[in-house]
């Protein structure tokens, strides 16, 4: 996908370094590429990754939020701020932008591969891979764009630290923990510095995997019931859940205000947009989809941060009544990062197509039915809805397990950042040692306090009748 208008600034290992646009030139060798990063650190020294102030002009919080209410469904608004109230661990949630201009601020490396833009403990689950194997690694790319890696590994530590504390755990469990992540991910991203470069391509973690990587029994059974579950998630085993009989049609439940069903006029356009998708899939899946026929479509309300865009479900239907397929349209809008990357200009001409490229580039192995479509002037990603998703629930684990997952995720988000470019130069500025380890440790309980004065806000917001909520 070629970016559109703005090119963006020059940045270390972005995607326009010109070592990576042509197999007639040859991109600078390893060693080389290692000492760039290592160099690094004289100009943004590991030690300054500990520190968060808050500025003194920083924007209200609550503002923000309010913010980034404009162009949704209004009627969804409260139910995303009651999502978002839950806790401090739900409040971040639903706070990427708020978080991707407070990281604007802070020291950077200048290396830019492309960033998961919300990388935190949620968006890491279960999913089938096209061999319907389940396997795990990062789940959610709305925000997905090129940028800083500090930035994921900054949102990811955060996440672990709110999360511990919001499960009771002591500083210390809390602060071991983000060191465990931040030393899987040091460790990786080394690891595979040094690996060829169509070889990082090809790992995969998948449940057993997940198993041998932790050393609590607890989290191993843990991992094992989420792994049950999202295997038990399919097309078919959804339809008595999803759908019922009407004068004899199948047809989508109602549930409002969480799915909702729609006027025939939006149905038609959706079914027509959704003709176009086949056009963005590899011929082998738009014929086979081409096999299928929409049986209905209704809005459903999905996650924490995307509550409020347009999310639909189609319920399609094969060779017969009981061969069923939901695929998933969701609204995509331009990505937190990008107004800290390039400005005001939009770089990509569709972000649907942005999201679905920006995931086949993160992760190892992708829904083969990921496409993108428009509606009007709404721009939406399409993939299944029901494809043996499932995810770790941290309100259930123990100090040790987070300690565990925290790793596993550090792990994988390495991965993800190493499939695009930049892997040599993080290495060699985070180094062998634990100073970046520590550094990210302080800094994550440093901005955990500032998450739970925000989320703090937004509740006193609320409970002065400034903001609509309804409960989680």
């Amino acid at each position: 996908m070629e970016p559109s208008g703005n090119t963006g600034p020059a940045v270390l290992g972005s995607l326009a370094d010109e070592g990576f646009t042509s197999l007639r030139r040859a991109a600078a060798p390893r060693a080389e590429r290692y000492e760039t990063g290592r160099s690094l650190r004289e100009r943004s020294p590991r030690s300054d990754m500990a520190h968060w102030k808050k500025p003194d002009r920083r924007p209200d919080p609550v503002a923000q939020v309010v913010a980034t209410h404009d162009g949704r469904l209004s009627r969804l608004v409260p139910v995303r701020i009651g999502r978002m109230m839950a806790s401090p661990y739900t409040f971040l949630r639903g706070t990427a932008g708020l978080m991707a201009d407070d990281f604007a601020g802070l020291p950077r490396t200048g290396i830019t591969p492309v960033i998961c833009g919300d990388a935190h403990l949620g968006n890491f689950g279960f999913y089938a891979s096209p061999e319907r194997e389940l396997v795990f690694d990062l789940n959610d790319f709305d925000e997905a764009h090129p940028g800083p890696w500090e930035w994921d590994l900054r949102r990811l530590t955060v996440s672990v630290h709110v999360a511990g504390r919001v499960n009771g755990f002591r500083e210390s469990s809390c602060s071991e923990a983000v060191q465990h992540c931040v030393a899987s991910y040091r460790e990786q991203i080394a690891h595979l510095a040094e690996q060829p470069l169509l070889a990082r391509s090809f790992g995969r973690l998948d449940v057993e995997g997940m198993r041998s990587a932790t050393t609590q029994a607890s989290f191993r059974e843990q991992i094992e019931r989420a792994a049950r579950r999202a295997r038990r998630r399919t097309s078919d085993r959804a339809l008595p859940r999803f759908t019922e009989r009407n004068d004899g049609a199948m047809r989508l439940v109602e549930e409002p205000p969480l799915i909702t069903r729609l006027p025939a006029e939006e149905r038609e356009q959706l079914a027509e947009a959704l003709d176009g998708y086949l056009s963005t899939l590899k011929p082998h899946w738009a014929q086979i989809l081409g096999g299928y026929r929409i049986v209905d479509i209704a809005h459903k309300v999905v996650g924490v941060g995307s509550v409020g865009l347009r999310a639909y479900v189609a319920l399609c239907e094969g060779s017969s009544p009981d061969d069923v397929l939901f695929l998933q349209l969701k609204q995509a809008r331009r990505s937190v990062v990008a107004k800290h990357q390039h400005g005001a200009l939009a770089w990509h001409r569709h972000q649907g197509q942005r999201v679905v490229e920006y995931q086949q580039a993160l992760q190892t192995v992708s829904d083969p039915l990921l496409g993108w479509t428009t509606v009007g002037d709404h721009q939406y990603y399409v993939r299944q809805f029901r494809d043996m998703k499932g995810a770790i629930v941290v309100d259930d684990v123990n100090a040790g397990a987070l300690a565990d997952y925290a790793a596993i995720c550090g792990y994988l988000l390495a991965k993800s950042h190493a499939r695009t470019s930049g892997a040599s130069m993080i290495a060699g500025y985070a180094g062998s040692g634990d100073k970046l380890d520590e550094s990210l440790a302080r800094f994550a309980r440093a901005y955990a306090d500032q998450v739970e004065h925000d989320h703090e806000a937004l509740v006193a917001a609320v409970r002065r009748g400034e903001l609509p909520a309804e409960p989680a």
